[in-house]
């Protein structure tokens, strides 16, 4: 797999070029580097761990407490499995009505999160110790967040790593950013932030942005190509 990296006006085009059996290439995708990027808090999406309370108005028999399994999904009388990972209350709640749609009459059905998961980020890339890491109670910055991977590893270009965050429409938005101890201006980081810290090359962002699909466990993977992972 070869990550290509070109920038234009800002925007980083990456084709993901994976070689099959047959010869063939996927489809390349593109993302935007600052564009449509926010400093605010992202909009809250159901996170394995999440426990929620289900209600069916007209079916009280089948309101139930859950809790997102590991692997994204909720199972639920009737329907089975039911995909939660990544989705808004609101998206929730539509496709469970959908799901009960054939077995009611009326299936409208009103979630509430009773106990959010520790809220989690990804920190990759050139630190000591890469993976996901529980935020802590106060609000950090980027830079204080790669501390919890123990610090960047010597070589890292700390003052030019990436900080990836799930825009509105559910495509990654990213933005560089200063992690050298003297910076100042880290912004705040969020539940399913991802930051990658590269070597000097600067290529090495495209060829991880390449893989980030494999590369990310449920709550940390994005819409690309307009579909969900």
């Amino acid at each position: 797999m070869v990550g290509i990296l070109m920038i234009d006006r800002r925007t980083i085009w990456l084709g993901a070029i994976t070689a099959c059996a047959a010869g063939s290439l996927s489809t390349p995708y593109a993302w935007a580097l600052d564009q449509g990027w926010s400093a605010h808090e992202p909009e809250y999406v159901l996170f394995p761990g999440d426990e929620l309370d289900i209600a069916l108005p007209a079916a009280p028999e089948l309101n139930r407490t859950a809790v997102v399994a590991p692997d994204g999904r909720l199972s639920l009388p009737l329907v089975g499995h039911v995909a939660a990972s990544d989705l808004t209350l609101a998206q929730l709640e539509a496709r469970i009505s959908q799901a009960y749609a054939s077995h009611l009459i009326r299936p409208a059905v009103e979630i509430t999160l009773r106990r959010a998961a520790p809220a989690k980020i990804w920190i990759d890339g050139q630190v000591r110790t890469p993976g996901a890491f529980d935020l802590p109670g106060e609000a950090i910055d980027a830079r204080q967040a790669i501390l919890l991977a123990g610090g960047a590893t010597v070589g890292a270009r700390s003052r030019r790593a990436l900080l990836i965050r799930r825009g509105s429409d559910g495509l990654p938005r990213s933005t560089i950013v200063d992690l050298g101890a003297r910076s100042q201006n880290a912004p705040r980081v969020y539940r399913g932030d991802i930051i990658f810290v590269p070597r000097n090359a600067v290529g090495e962002i495209g060829a991880y942005m390449s893989q980030i699909r494999d590369a990310l466990p449920v709550g940390f993977s994005y819409a690309l190509n307009g579909r969900w992972n």
